[in-house]
């Protein structure tokens, strides 16, 4: 059932040896690549696809509406990783446009194990409650929730002790929030300003006293 796969893979390693006969060498080296990009597991939303990137340019975390949870050990030890050993400049949270994990949020149901993962999206849901409820096209309140989700997780990743280390160290990383429109193809940059979402909430969050 697999034999396209292998197929797709010795064509995809005679493409890249035609182009550059040191390619697998050269990309076996190491990586260093300046961003982390953190999105939904939606298997049509591939970060390299979205962006237009290769192997080596940007170091990936993916997982069920692109959720940044403090909680989460596989999320914290890839933040660390990026922040402290990669030494990325930039982390760019991308949520989507139809979304399952948002949607699931905007109709509360008994989802079994998903529950206390969707919890965190139904906490955006009710932090933006006013603003959502008012909106009464049902595509727009969903769009909206998903723009919304990815500002929150963003403000989440500026709370983390990795970042927030290297932010006043370095002046990095820089923090991004995109949506990918799966409906047009194209990536809308929110305009999320994180040092200045920080800035409001610094007194709560802010870690540098500690050290």
């Amino acid at each position: 059932m697999f034999e396209q796969f292998f197929e797709n893979n010795k064509k995809w390693v005679a493409d890249k040896l035609d182009i550059d006969p040191d390619y697998f060498e050269n990309l076996s080296k190491g990586q260093h690549p300046e961003y982390l990009y953190i999105g939904c597991s939606d298997s049509r939303v591939t970060a390299e696809d979205l962006m237009g990137v290769g192997p080596g340019e940007v170091f990936i975390h993916r997982n069920i509406a692109n959720l940044v949870v403090s909680t989460d050990n596989n999320l914290n030890a890839v933040v660390q990783y990026a922040v402290e050993h990669l030494k990325v400049k930039h982390i760019i949270v991308c949520g989507h446009y139809e979304c399952g994990g948002v949607k699931a949020a905007l109709n509360p149901t008994d989802m079994g194990q998903l529950n206390s993962w969707l919890q965190t999206l139904r906490d955006v849901y009710r932090f933006h409650q006013a603003e959502l409820d008012a909106i009464t096209d049902q595509q727009k309140r969903f769009d909206r929730l998903v723009e919304l989700n990815v500002r929150e997780q963003c403000i989440n990743i500026i709370k983390i002790d990795h970042v927030q280390r290297s932010w006043y160290r370095t002046g990095y990383p820089k923090v991004w929030g995109w949506v990918f429109n799966v409906r047009t193809g194209g990536i809308n940059d929110l305009g999320l300003v994180a040092e200045e979402e920080f800035a409001s909430i610094r007194k709560i969050y802010d870690l540098k006293p500690l050290g």
